[in-house]
């Protein structure tokens, strides 16, 4: 075993992408669908690789300037994703969201600050409990940087490797319940209030129009349909487009065929016996008035109509906070299907009383000219590409280095954002610009997910490499029990502190709620399972707003809570 070791002490590239490839595949293994997820792996992969090295006499340590990079990109595609939606917190409409994720990362922190400071924990406890009871892995990068930017003065006989070491132990420790409790909290709370959430979600259906986004797959059924049909009813014979749709206004005419000839869908062209009128609206609609053109007909040359799929980003001003429920009376009505909703970054539900925000992105099928007047109402078209821009990557970076160097005066001593939080920052600020002004600077998801996932996780495992040598020495039983407990209480204590403000202070519905909760620890999985456990994907409602705010403020959290901790 020296000798292997040795090998990859040789070959840090090797190293690397060994505990990554490790961790991506450990990561995936799952009891009853709960896992550890390749970012916890990585701790776990690269301590215990690099402990054993050390056994064997081999001191691992991979380089710091890798491990900056990566977790410097990691933190300006964090804020890409999460820019909209943050910024959408600052409405008005939001606030009571917003709150709930402020008050869940206030109270998560102070009880890790005060079990810190009550036990007299090592130096950097304080950073991994919070990174790992709010399953915040990014917060172990905001934790590191207190130390090394010496905001954080180390103790006498402390050095930088033994407070990585402490950040990587009791991420470990916290991080599994971190994960599991908030998930059965979200899940079961309703049912510990006496409440059926089940049933809940279903009168907020019924009475708002919501789908269920987790019913989509490839179906049969679609909302709206086109179909043919030739003119023998001599009544509609010489009436104009426009009067035929004030007569039937859940239809819309989107051809006309005449001999050989299409005419396409003018207001003032009148309809004629035996023309082949082909009729846009939703399919309930198709089966209101039986007969009323003619008889239906497979005229493959009156239905060859453009049609166009795209995605459309919500921008222009009248279009924020419009329920779609009011464009169900448009005359895009009919022409158009939307097929899903994104916001920052996770589905939303569909419904009558679903109101856009600003940044909101509408996945939508239908006429091509429909497409153009629905860009012009809402935003602009945002066509898929797979290129990225890299020179607004680039100049998004520098800005974050250089927002980076402000300092202020806090604490007795000047303090700032630093590069992770000016990269953090940047990234909302250039997300929104992106979804404010123009379709510019295209990063997609893919490449951003790259960012994200490739960051961190390889951010990760080199701390857990260079932590895992010095891990041993400081583990015993006494200090992970305490760390251990304070993490339960970190992870347990909050979402009960926000489902009982937002039930009976801002008295958000139920099932809303259990998303807003999950949102407010900035994790999906909640939300998944309290969807699950709702039936509905009404959870999701609640859950973009805390989950933009929170996960800028658990980020940047681990800073704070080191400066604090001491």
């Amino acid at each position: 075993m020296h000798g292997f070791f040795s090998f990859l002490q040789a070959n840090p590239y090797i190293l690397l992408f060994l505990v990554v490839g490790l961790a991506v595949g450990v990561g995936r293994l799952n009891f009853k669908g709960y896992g550890l997820g390749m970012v916890a792996a990585a701790i776990i992969v690269g301590c215990g690789l690099s402990a054993m090295a050390a056994a064997n006499g081999v001191a691992m340590k991979l380089d710091e300037f890798t491990k900056s990079l990566f977790y410097y990109l990691f933190m300006y595609g964090v804020g890409l994703r999460v820019g909209p939606s943050f910024l959408n917190s600052l409405n008005r409409d939001a606030i009571g969201y917003t709150v709930l994720a402020i008050i869940s990362c206030l109270v998560g922190g102070a009880i890790v600050v005060a079990g810190a400071m009550l036990l007299d924990l090592p130096q950097g406890v304080a950073g991994g409990m919070l990174a790992g009871s709010q399953t915040m892995s990014a917060a172990i990068g905001s934790a590191e940087q207190a130390v090394t930017s010496g905001a954080v003065a180390l103790r006498p006989g402390t050095t930088v490797e033994d407070v990585s070491a402490m950040i990587a132990l009791s991420y470990g420790i916290t991080y599994i319940w971190g994960t599991v409790g908030i998930i059965l909290i979200c899940k079961y709370l309703p049912r510990w209030w006496g409440m059926n959430a089940r049933a809940l979600a279903k009168e907020y259906e019924a009475a708002h129009g919501v789908t269920n986004v987790d019913d989509v797959g490839l179906t049969a059924y679609r909302a709206a349909d086109v179909r043919a049909y030739r003119l023998e009813n001599s009544e509609l014979s010489g009436v104009s487009i426009h009067d035929f749709r004030q007569r039937y206004p859940m239809y819309r005419v989107v051809n006309i065929r005449r001999g050989d000839s299409n005419l396409g869908a003018d207001p003032a062209t009148a309809m004629a016996l035996g023309d082949i009128i082909v009729l846009g609206g939703r399919l309930s609609a198709m089966t209101d008035h039986m007969g009323l053109i003619g008889p239906e007909v497979p005229d493959s040359k009156a239905l060859n109509i453009p049609l166009d799929q795209g995605t459309i980003l919500v921008t222009h001003k009248e279009a924020v906070d419009k329920k779609l429920g009011d464009l169900a009376t448009s005359d895009l009505a009919g022409q158009l299907q939307l097929t899903a909703i994104e916001r920052g970054g996770h589905p939303v539900p569909i419904g009558t009383e679903t109101q856009l925000k600003r940044g909101d992105l509408l996945s939508v099928v239908g006429h091509k000219g429909a497409m153009d007047q629905a860009a012009a109402l809402l935003g602009r078209i945002a066509r898929p590409s797979t290129a990225t821009d890299l020179l607004t990557l680039c100049v998004g970076m520098i800005l974050g280095f250089l927002i980076g160097l402000i300092q202020f005066p806090a604490f007795g001593s000047s303090v700032g954002l630093g590069n992770a939080g000016g990269l953090l920052l940047s990234g909302i600020l250039v997300s929104a610009l992106v979804s404010r002004l123009r379709y510019f600077g295209n990063t997609p998801n893919a490449a951003r997910n790259i960012l994200e996932d490739m960051g961190l996780v390889v951010f990760v495992a080199i701390v857990g490499v260079n932590a895992g040598g010095s891990l041993v020495t400081q583990l015993n039983g006494s200090l992970a029990l305490s760390i251990f407990i304070i993490g339960f209480l970190a992870c347990s204590v909050p979402p009960f502190v926000v489902w009982i403000v937002g039930l009976y202070v801002f008295r958000i519905h139920p099932v809303l709620l259990m998303g807003a909760t999950a949102g407010a620890r900035s994790h999906s999985g909640p939300a998944r399972e309290a969807a699950a456990e709702a039936g509905s994907s009404v959870p999701w409602l609640g859950f973009p707003v805390g989950y933009a705010v929170s996960g800028v403020l658990l980020t940047v959290g681990g800073y704070f809570v080191m400066l604090l901790a001491g």
